[in-house]
């Protein structure tokens, strides 16, 4: 069992660390840039991105939106409580929906957890009650709205 969960585990040393901080501030920072930030050659660093992508360490290289620029005023943290036998079909179900921007299970207080970008509190109360809500198993939503994002 040990030694299954080491042979997940991609080990990476502190080149693939400092490459891969680089890469979380500026996804689309070149090569050549990285290599003389790091003192190493253009050459290595192409090769411990692609070997990190081929490890599964870099899942994507993507952007980050504001969503208040593209109209998208109310942010909201939802919990959702759902019947035990459902947790599955219900998460698949809001994986669905394009307002819904992350979702997880877990454990805590919610059984799911969920983020949502809307135009404002009325649209996310719309969300909520006419389309999450009559979910088949669906048992509570707890809808925290964000206020400020400090940090992620």
């Amino acid at each position: 069992m040990v030694r299954k969960m080491v042979k997940n585990f991609a080990e990476i040393d502190e080149v693939d660390k400092k490459i891969l901080k680089l890469l979380q501030e500026d996804a689309r920072l070149p090569f050549l840039e990285m290599a003389q930030k790091l003192k190493l050659s253009e050459s290595t660093i192409r090769k411990r991105v692609q070997a990190l992508k081929e490890r599964g360490v870099i899942k994507r290289f993507t952007i980050e939106i504001d969503p208040a620029k593209i109209g998208l005023n109310t942010v909201a943290i939802v919990g959702i409580d759902v019947d035990p036998s459902k947790l599955l079909e219900v998460a698949q179900k809001l994986c669905e929906l394009k307002e819904i921007r992350c979702v997880a299970t877990s454990t805590g207080d919610h059984m799911i957890m969920t983020e949502i970008w809307t135009k404002d509190g009325r649209e996310l109360t719309k969300l909520i009650s006419e389309k999450i809500g009559p979910i088949e198993g669906v048992k509570k939503i707890c809808p925290a709205i964000i206020l400020e994002k400090l940090k992620g």
